[in-house]
């Protein structure tokens, strides 16, 4: 019988690598980016170039969009022209209505607009990527039907009708309009747009990760931010901030917070919402959204979950200071949706409606000058294993 080999080291041949083994690519350069900018100890988000506070104080999420794509803010003819071809381009084929009626009332809208895309681009033909009016054409379209795949889902899979988007609204009223029928106040709208620019983009997390890595293959635009929208499912990246609200909802109290926040510490359990692999101070995107919160339930009333989320933010600073772990952007962005009347189940898709321009800027960068990804590994298995036949295996 052939002897079995020890598996092998980092360093050798079959390990591919000498370099060590980093868990998560923690800290791994994986791209050369001039789309966002990050610095976590000062707490510092830029999109190209841009403070985020200053982009969701003067910008609108159509502007922010363009300014991704394309490098620069737009002339006024330019936003203009973008924000005409998002708003001409918002309504889908009614197969792809028929598709979302098909899906179990049941499923996650996650689960929905992920197959809604990949099946998007079925109906396109003008997808190929190495094409630049292909690759307009494709980016319009999918940041535009983006919030019509979501909302009508929502609808259908609650026995409502669909409602077809109008094209004289904004990005942001237009979504607001397709969920209720009614079109928002505009204090309500400008909160959903200022959300849209705060999730827009935020450099190489692990939906932005996938979807480069899928572009690399050369694969259209719609598998691209397919393959993005399934890495942000998942509760440890923008499922999070629905997870917190399920939290503050569980806790329901402020008199509660600190038995119920001590105990997962001393078990050290997550706190979701809480810390962040890039932020050591409270997430900029935070600090905004938690003064929307405050806007908005001045606005419609007292809400509970805004004094139990600060209570949870002040017992959380008192024991996980010292270790730089503050609040990142999923701990008030629920706070905000359920203030304006939004379901959990939708706080992860508006996320994903946002994420698309930032994925798509990211395929956009990445056609320039691609390179297949290839990483190694670093083999722990056997070697020369014996075949035995099924009827001798113990």
């Amino acid at each position: 019988m052939t002897e079995r080999t020890a598996p092998p080291i980092a360093g050798t041949a079959e390990g591919h690598s000498s370099a060590p083994f980093i868990p998560g690519l923690d800290g791994v350069p994986a791209a050369r980016s001039s789309v966002c900018f990050i610095d976590g100890d000062q707490g510092i988000l830029e999109y190209r170039g841009f403070p985020i506070e200053e982009l969701a104080e003067k910008s609108t999420f159509e502007e922010t969009s363009y300014m991704l794509l394309w490098g620069k803010l737009p002339k006024r003819a330019e936003l203009e022209k973008f924000s005409r071809d998002l708003a001409t381009h918002r309504d889908v084929r009614f197969r792809l209505i028929d598709l979302l009626k098909c899906l179990p009332d049941t499923g996650h809208p996650m689960e929905a607009l992920q197959a809604a895309i990949a099946a998007l681009g079925m109906f396109y033909p003008d997808r190929d990527p190495m094409n630049a009016t292909d690759r307009y054409n494709s980016t319009v379209r999918i940041i535009a039907k983006a919030p019509t795949l979501v909302a009508a889902y929502h609808r259908l899979s609650h026995g409502k009708d669909y409602i077809p988007p109008r094209e004289d609204l904004t990005h942001a009223e237009n979504f607001l309009y397709m969920l209720s029928g009614e079109v928002p106040d505009a204090d309500v709208a400008r909160v959903m747009d200022i959300c849209f620019i705060l999730h827009a983009e935020h450099s190489m997390n692990a939906s932005t990760f996938a979807g480069r890595v899928t572009a690399s293959t050369l694969a259209d635009p719609y598998t691209v931010v397919s393959s993005a929208i399934g890495a942000l499912t998942g509760p440890l990246h923008g499922g999070a901030n629905e997870q917190v609200i399920h939290m503050l909802q569980q806790i329901a109290e402020v008199e509660k917070v600190r038995p119920y926040i001590e105990d997962l510490i001393h078990r050290k359990q997550k706190i979701m919402g809480i810390g962040h692999r890039i932020y050591r101070v409270k997430d900029p995107r935070a600090l905004v959204l938690q003064k929307l919160a405050a806007q908005m339930i001045a606005k419609r009333g007292g809400n509970p979950l805004l004094a139990v989320a600060q209570e949870v933010e002040k017992v959380v600073a008192e024991h996980l200071a010292a270790k730089k772990i503050y609040p990142n952007v999923d701990f008030y962005s629920g706070v905000v949706y359920e203030a304006m009347g939004m379901p959990a189940s939708l706080f992860t898709p508006v996320f994903a409606i946002a994420r698309v321009s930032g994925w798509l800027a990211h395929w956009l960068e990445q056609l320039v000058d691609n390179r297949i990804y290839r990483p190694s590994q670093i083999y722990t298995g056997t070697h020369n294993e014996p075949y035995v036949p099924i009827e001798e295996r113990a």
